[in-house]
Formats: structure tokens, C-alpha cells, sequence
């Protein structure tokens, strides 16, 4: 076990047995990223830090929880084994996605891990408008990880947004692109430097033209 990384979760205040579990998890991505391109994160300290970042979301999870881009499993792994909430994954690539899988299995977590583009499981039935809570941290804009994300919740449910820098018109496309979607921006909560989380509300059913096809929200995101 990485001691890097067992130290930062005890600096933030995570405690046994959460903090033995985290630390667990947190190595295994470490020894996993050694063979394979899993996450940015290359140190136990970088490791801790994205562990540390991703309980930030605990306090808005309600029930089931969809991760769209779910890569090493941040934050949604991380959710699984802090509340013990049921989590679907979606990893279009394969490494990853068995990776995932194999650590809901080693860990007894309750989920799946869907392997396909999330443009493409959000036209499922057995997905779209099911997940109470969601959460994404890809590298685009808000606007865009709020198509990807919003045809997974439920009317009622929140789609849980990490961001860094978010200045006025980011805000605006926002806003603006959630309406679009079946959702109000309902909440800002700042975390400490450029760190925030922002809360979707889903309040109707996105229609069914979203999202768009593969690579379009990225390349055109909503509003902008």
C-alpha cells in the first residue's frame, strides 16, 4: 500500500475504515496505471488528491448513482465505497471498463460498468431517465458534460457537475444549455480556489435528440 496516500486521506480527515478502503483503492490504480494509461495521476500523492476531491460530491448523492467517462472510477467509485449507493459506470474504452469491473468485484460494490460511448447507452432504455444522482469529471465544457449527463436522470434527480475555472459566459451556456435539456441550474457550491461543484436539477425529460451523435457535444457544445 502506497503511503502517500494513506497520509493525505488521514490530513483530510478521512478515517478507518473509509480511509483503509480508499487507500486500497487508490494503490490498486497506482499499480494498474503502472501497465496501462488508466489516469493523468502518476504519484501516490496525485492519487490521494483525486480521492480526496471526489468525496467533495458525497453530500448531494441521492440513491443510484450513473458516472458517464468514469475512467480510473473517480468520483464514483470512491461514492460506492463511502455510501454504499449502487453505481453504473460508463467507460467506452476496454482497458478501462475492465478495469472498473474488476474493481467493483474486488471491492463487493454494487453497479455495472457499461462499455460503450455514453451518446450511445443514453439511448438505451434500460438507462435514459433511470439514475437518481450523476456525476461526470470529463475534460470539456460544462455545457457538454451536461448532455452527456442529463438523459441518464430521472426528473427530480441532480446531475452533479466538478469544475475548475467557470467565468460569466460559462455560466450563461450553462444555464442556458440546462433548460435545453430538461433541467435549472440550481446550486454553486464553491469549494476553495477555482474548485466548485454545480448542481443540475432535472425538472423534464430531455428530448430524445440528445445527445447528439458521437463527438458533437464536445465539438458544438450547447449554447455557446
Amino acid at each position: 500500500m502506497d503511503g502517500a496516500i494513506r497520509e493525505r486521506l488521514a490530513g483530510a480527515g478521512i478515517a478507518p475504515p473509509l480511509l483503509d478502503r480508499l487507500a486500497d483503492y487508490g494503490t490498486r490504480v497506482l499499480e494498474t496505471n503502472r501497465r496501462f494509461n488508466l489516469t493523468g495521476a502518476k504519484t501516490g500523492d496525485e492519487i490521494a488528491e483525486h480521492l480526496v476531491d471526489s468525496t467533495s460530491v458525497l453530500p448531494y448523492v441521492g440513491g443510484d448513482l450513473i458516472d458517464v467517462g468514469s475512467g480510473a472510477g473517480f468520483p464514483a467509485v470512491v461514492v460506492a465505497l463511502a455510501a454504499a449507493v449502487p453505481v453504473t459506470l460508463i467507460e467506452s474504452a476496454r482497458k478501462k471498463a475492465a478495469f472498473l469491473q474488476s474493481t467493483l468485484a474486488t471491492f463487493e460494490l454494487a453497479g455495472a460498468v457499461v462499455a460503450e460511448r455514453a451518446e450511445i447507452a443514453a439511448q438505451r432504455d434500460d438507462l435514459r431517465e433511470r439514475f437518481s444522482s450523476g456525476t461526470a469529471r470529463a475534460v470539456a465544457t460544462a455545457p457538454a458534460v451536461a448532455e452527456l449527463l442529463l438523459p441518464f436522470i430521472r426528473i427530480g434527480g441532480v446531475a452533479i457537475l466538478q469544475r475548475g475555472g467557470f467565468d460569466a459566459r460559462d455560466r450563461a451556456a450553462l444555464q442556458d444549455a440546462a433548460l435545453v435539456l430538461g433541467a435549472e441550474m440550481e446550486d454553486e457550491i464553491e469549494l476553495g480556489g477555482e474548485r466548485r461543484i454545480l448542481l443540475l436539477r432535472k425538472t423534464a425529460p430531455t428530448p430524445l435528440r440528445f445527445p447528439r451523435r458521437t463527438g458533437i457535444p464536445e465539438k458544438r457544445p450547447l449554447c455557446y
